[in-house]
């Protein structure tokens, strides 16, 4: 089976081998997905570029303690954690050296669904629906329901148990439908 071929969990698989192609070929499938999911949370550039090198690095390092029980979900979901991880620790780091991130005004950030989607994309009822679930089944949701994330994936992201995610996504469902009715 050719590199191209091999799914994202058998390419980690490969990388934890010390597979240099394996590891060309996740980065080229699963950056430009990263970067654009770090980029909706973050607006500066020097720190994206960072974060991602550091994701890209700890896969490298660590695609052993994935390589046994790699699927897709787990896979993307993983590499997500790591990423968001970095991108927090960078956040903290700027605030403890009173640095604001460094944005022209002129730059334009591309939205991520949810923000289009709470910005007034829906209609009102919606929209009111949906700000007003508690933070919890929001984030469920959002994750699930506008990242398109799987259970297990949003699992990962926001290190709940599967059966607490499946359970706030259930209580997310029944709140808008109330409150939509």
């Amino acid at each position: 089976m050719s590199v191209k071929q091999r799914t994202e969990g058998e390419l980690v698989r490969r990388v934890a081998d010390g597979d240099r192609a394996a590891f060309d070929e996740f980065y080229r499938r699963t950056a430009p997905w990263l970067t654009i999911r770090l980029r909706r949370r973050c607006a500066d550039p020097e720190l994206l570029t960072e974060v991602v090198q550091d994701t890209y690095l700890t896969v490298w390092r660590s695609a052993g303690s994935l390589a046994q029980v790699a699927d897709e979900g787990q896979t993307l979901g993983w590499l997500w954690t790591i990423a968001a991880r970095r991108l927090v620790d960078g956040f903290r780091l700027q605030a403890r050296q009173g640095r604001v991130p460094a944005v022209a005004i002129t730059e334009a950030v591309t939205p991520g669904a949810e923000e289009e989607a709470l910005a007034g994309g829906l209609p009102g009822n919606l929209e009111k629906a949906l700000l007003d679930l508690p933070p919890e089944l929001r984030l469920v949701l959002t994750a699930m329901v506008l990242d398109g994330l799987s259970v297990r994936e949003t699992s990962i992201l926001l290190a709940l148990p599967e059966g607490t995610v499946k359970t706030r996504a259930r209580r997310a469902r029944i709140a808008l439908r109330e409150a939509l009715s």
